[in-house]
C-alpha cells in the first residue's frame, strides 16, 4: 500500500500569475527519412476544436501552408493512443505521439520514443520534459471538472458532495487506464484522500452515482452543457476551448471536505516517435508547435497555457484562465512512481468500482 506522501510531492500554492512548462529535449536517433509530403500525429483529445476552430486546426494549417507537408491526425484517449502504437510496432504508423502523463512516460518505457530536441525547447522548464530529450509538453494544462451552471446554482466544492443522491446517474468520469484525465481522477483522489486505499474506498462510493466507464473525456463535457448528466472530469484547456461553444460548462476543483482544492499540471506531452516513417517531418512539426507563434495562440486560441516560459500570453483568454486557477494548491506527482506502478493502481480502481 502507498500513502500519497510516496506517490505525490505536494508544492506550494500557484497564485496570481500562471506559468506552466512543458517541453522536449532530443537529440539524434531517427530512421531513413520519406520524401512523402506528410506527417501522422496519434493525439490525446482536446486540441482539435469540434468545429475546426481549435489550436491543432490552426497550427497543422499553418504548418501545412509553409512546409506543403500535410498532417494526418488520428485522435483518441491518451492510454488508447499508446496501446495502438505499441500493436504498430513492427509497422510504425505515427511520426508524431502526444498523450497526457503518465502516458508520455509509458510511451516512453515501451521503447515508442527516440530523441530529439525541438527549438525553443530551451524555454520549457526542466520538469517539464523528458532529461534525455524523449519527450516535452507542447501546451500546458491542469486537471479539473465541469458542472452545469444551469442546472447547479452553485459548483459543487468537495468530494464528498458527489456522494449526494441527486447526483445518481447525473455523473461520470473517463476510464482510468484508458484516458489520461481518467487516470487523472485517480491521482488526484489519493492526493486528497491519502493514499491507495483511502482513495479507492472514496471512489467505491462514488460507483453508485457514476453513469459508467467512457474512453473519451472531452464526450463528456456536451453531455454536462445539455444537462444529461451534472458533473464530469476533464481539463482546464479542453473544458475552458469547450466553454466557448457550451454556455452551461463551468469549471471547479473538488477538495477534501475541510481542505483546499487542489489540482495538478497535466500537460500535452508530444515526442517523435521511434522508427517513424517521415522522421524528419515529425521533427519540423514538434520544431513548428513549439514555435513563437504557435505558442503565442495557445491560449488565445486553444484556451491553454504556453509551454514555453518566454512566451507571456496577455490575451483576455490567458487573463481568465489565471484568475481560475487563483488559488488553487498545485501538487507534483511523482511520475516515475506512477509510471512503474500504474497497472497496480488501475487494477486496484477496478476492484474498488467493479469496473
Amino acid at each position: 500500500m502507498r500513502t500519497s506522501s510516496r506517490i505525490l510531492k505536494p508544492i506550494a500554492a500557484l497564485t496570481g500569475s500562471l506559468a506552466l512548462a512543458a517541453t522536449l529535449t532530443a537529440c539524434g536517433g531517427s530512421s531513413a527519412a520519406s520524401d512523402e509530403k506528410v506527417v501522422t500525429v496519434y493525439s490525446a483529445d482536446g486540441l482539435k476544436g469540434e468545429k475546426g476552430d481549435g489550436w491543432y486546426d490552426k497550427v497543422f494549417a499553418d504548418f501545412e501552408k509553409q512546409t506543403g507537408i500535410k498532417v494526418k491526425y488520428v485522435e483518441g484517449g491518451s492510454g488508447e493512443m499508446v496501446q495502438r502504437a505499441v500493436r504498430e510496432k513492427n509497422n510504425t504508423q505515427a511520426d508524431v505521439i502526444v498523450t497526457l502523463p503518465p502516458f508520455i512516460q509509458q510511451a516512453d518505457s515501451k521503447g515508442l520514443l527516440q530523441a530529439y530536441t525541438p527549438k525553443g525547447s530551451e524555454q520549457v522548464d526542466g520538469g517539464n520534459k523528458a532529461a534525455d530529450g524523449k519527450w516535452t509538453s507542447v501546451v500546458n494544462n491542469y486537471f479539473g471538472f465541469v458542472y452545469n451552471k444551469q442546472r447547479l446554482k452553485e459548483a459543487p466544492t468537495t468530494w464528498e458532495q458527489l456522494l449526494d443522491g441527486k447526483f445518481k446517474n447525473k455523473l461520470q468520469y473517463s476510464t482510468p487506464g484508458v484516458a489520461g484525465d481518467g487516470t487523472a481522477v485517480v491521482i488526484k483522489a489519493m492526493n486528497d484522500f491519502g493514499g491507495q486505499e483511502p482513495a479507492m474506498e472514496y471512489l467505491k462510493k462514488l460507483q453508485a452515482n457514476n453513469v459508467g466507464p467512457s474512453s473519451s473525456t472531452s464526450k463528456l463535457a456536451p453531455k454536462v452543457d445539455k444537462g444529461e448528466i451534472l458533473v464530469a472530469n476533464g481539463d482546464v484547456q479542453m473544458n475552458f476551448a469547450q466553454s466557448k461553444s457550451m454556455p452551461n460548462l463551468g469549471i471547479w476543483f473538488p477538495a477534501k471536505d475541510g481542505g483546499r482544492p487542489t489540482t495538478f499540471a497535466l500537460p500535452y506531452a508530444a515526442g517523435l516517435v521511434n522508427k517513424a516513417p517521415h522522421t524528419e517531418n515529425g521533427k519540423k512539426l514538434l520544431d513548428f508547435m513549439l514555435g513563437e507563434q504557435a505558442q503565442r495562440e495557445v491560449s488565445a486560441i486553444g484556451g491553454g497555457f504556453p509551454a514555453r516560459k518566454d512566451i507571456k500570453a496577455t490575451d483576455a483568454n490567458a487573463i481568465e484562465l489565471a484568475e481560475l486557477i487563483e488559488g488553487v494548491e498545485v501538487f507534483e506527482p511523482d511520475w516515475a512512481d506512477i509510471d512503474k506502478n500504474l497497472t497496480t493502481y488501475v487494477d486496484a480502481w477496478k476492484t474498488a468500482t467493479g469496473s
